[in-house]
């Protein structure tokens, strides 16, 4: 079981408050330390901040998250809870598309699975999962979880800032997001 949390805003940038939007992540993300006590970590772009709290399961070294991966210039950032039971086949898949892995964690197959089919990855997967991937090709946040919900994702809009976390006391670190 691990945690994430984030907010993002393409309306507006970030970078300007960078150190501050990287603090509330940051507390985001301690609301969910017992979601995933082996890790933390935290991503801010110029429209996009994650969190996320690691249970170590599959490829302790390289699955550490948020996962950043640069493709045609452009950024594509995942924080992921879950497990995708297609996996391996995703991969094989993948490669035979061209693409390069440089561990062999999940987290690694999903971010290359949402670079390569954009949204329309869901319908590829095969598992319990819910993440976020801060798409800067696109210009969007895209947020996903399995089809029954087993991995929860909750989310709002706070001042046209879309705010998401496993669990709703994250929710609640974010300014104006009250029960």
């Amino acid at each position: 079981m691990c945690g994430i949390a984030g907010f993002c805003d393409y309306q507006d940038s970030l970078s300007d408050e960078a150190p501050l939007w990287g603090a509330l992540a940051r507390r985001m993300g301690n609301r969910l330390k017992h979601r995933g006590p082996d890790e933390s970590g935290i991503h801010v772009s110029g429209h996009a901040a994650f969190a996320h709290a690691r249970l170590a399961v599959v490829d302790i070294e390289g699955g550490k998250q948020p996962m950043s991966r640069v493709q045609d210039g452009c950024r594509y950032t995942i924080t992921y809870n879950g497990e995708l039971y297609n996996a391996d086949e995703l991969r094989r898949e993948l490669e035979l598309l061209g693409c390069r892995f440089e561990s062999h964690s999940d987290t690694e197959v999903l971010l290359n699975c949402y670079m390569q089919f954009g949204p329309f990855c869901s319908e590829k997967l095969n598992g319990i999962f819910a993440f976020a991937v801060d798409d800067e090709r696109r210009g969007c946040t895209f947020l996903c979880r399995d089809r029954f919900g087993v991995k929860p994702l909750f989310y709002t809009s706070v001042n046209g800032r879309l705010v998401f976390a496993s669990e709703i006391k994250a929710l609640f670190e974010y300014p104006g997001v009250n029960p």
